[in-house]
């Protein structure tokens, strides 16, 4: 990440604070993203985020995967609030 925020890559450098779900397979380094934005910022910087782990000495191609969400973000962020109130949220209209 320091070597895109050096090189003024600032989409990228703030997207892969973001990566949650990652993992190396072989030679690749395999991103699920559940967000299209992230997503699709992730393989346009696909060559400056493989010069990264060069740069970092890791021969890794990049691969992106776009998965589906399992809740709407609305119904995560009933979830935590409900983690919060707990019965003490009433919803209405939903």
């Amino acid at each position: 990440m320091l070597f895109l925020k050096e090189h003024r890559q600032v989409a990228l450098h703030v997207a892969c604070g973001d990566i949650t779900d990652v993992s190396i397979d072989g030679d690749r380094l395999v991103v699920n993203a559940s967000e299209g934005m992230l997503a699709q910022i992730l393989k346009d910087g696909r060559r400056e985020i493989e010069n990264a782990l060069r740069w970092q000495g890791l021969e890794l191609k990049l691969e992106v995967n776009l998965i589906e969400s399992k809740n709407l973000p609305q119904q995560e962020d009933i979830n935590k609030l409900k983690k919060l109130v707990g019965d003490k949220l009433t919803i209405i209209g939903g």
